[in-house]
């Protein structure tokens, strides 16, 4: 059992498909498939479900990534502080968030102020994030919601209020006081399930008996502006995306619940080494969106 196949074994876990995970590993199909097979030849147990050309991550191949997971990202944090402590470190930041509009107005005042640090940036679902931190992935997550695991710790950034979006000259447009029920067969415009603004969509309309018609389901959380502009829906968008600039094809109003708001949590993995550009990023960040920067 060597690094490269347990690396080989994250991958195609998180895939859940052979040629995906050539792909990403730059590596044959043919040699993919070998590696897992001896793999599981050498632990004795199967770790993926097999249905002709698809795999599934069985139970004893989900026992075994927690661990493989925890191994790999032990030895990338060894890596990264020895690298800093030679000042060698790469001035590095990887940071995960459901939509890059929350990241805009943080990273133009960061570069500004630390035009050396590489920010990389990973786009995915808050339900995604999780692995991404465990598996070093991501150093930081911008998330709508404080994120469950072992290790996870989450510090609150911001509340805003959730607003409808609606095209300009809505029956709506301008309202203080909309109720959940008054958009009953309302073309909706929301991202997929996993992220925030359909979890609370979800919920809300649950509460009124009711289910959202939803017209669109994408994965670009910050398209709804733009597509409830266009005419085809109403969204839920947070405050920030009325404040990041008029637009005259968009109206807004105000739903009448106490609860159409969302708090963005900042999450990190406490146990994971954190290098001076990442500690220095989190604290940049919070004074940012708390005004203190």
């Amino acid at each position: 059992m060597d690094l490269l196949a347990l690396r080989c074994f994250q991958v195609v876990a998180r895939h859940e498909h052979i040629s995906r995970a050539a792909a990403e590993l730059r590596v044959a199909q043919p040699s993919v498939s070998r590696t897992i097979a001896r793999l599981e030849a050498e632990l004795g147990v199967e770790l993926f479900e097999r249905r002709g050309r698809r795999i599934r991550l069985g139970r004893h191949g989900a026992a075994f990534l927690r661990r493989v997971d925890r191994a790999l990202g032990e030895l990338e944090d060894g890596r990264r502080e020895l690298a800093e402590a030679a000042g060698a470190g790469s001035g590095a930041v990887t940071v995960a968030t459901e939509t890059l509009m929350t990241l805009a107005a943080l990273l133009r005042r960061h570069r500004a102020a630390r035009p050396g640090v590489d920010l990389r940036l990973r786009q995915c679902p808050a339900d995604a994030m999780a692995h991404l931190l465990r598996t070093r992935e991501a150093d930081l997550c911008l998330a709508s919601e404080p994120l469950a695991g072992p290790g996870l710790e989450s510090v609150e950034l911001l509340r805003e209020e959730v607003l409808l979006a609606v095209p300009a000259g809505h029956r709506l447009a301008g309202r203080e006081d909309v109720a959940v029920a008054e958009l009953a067969g309302e073309p909706f415009l929301t991202p997929g399930p996993g992220h925030w603004q359909r979890e609370l969509a979800d919920r809300l309309f649950a509460r009124a008996g009711l289910r959202p018609a939803v017209v669109c389901e994408g994965n670009e959380p910050g398209a709804l502006l733009d597509l409830a502009g266009a005419g085809l829906g109403v969204a839920l968008l947070p405050a920030m995306a009325r404040e990041a600039g008029p637009r005259a094809t968009v109206a807004w109003a105000r739903l009448a619940t106490p609860d159409s708001r969302r708090v963005l949590w900042l999450v990190r993995d406490r146990d994971a080494f954190a290098p001076a550009a990442v500690r220095d990023f989190a604290d940049f960040a919070v004074a940012h969106f708390r005004g203190d920067g």
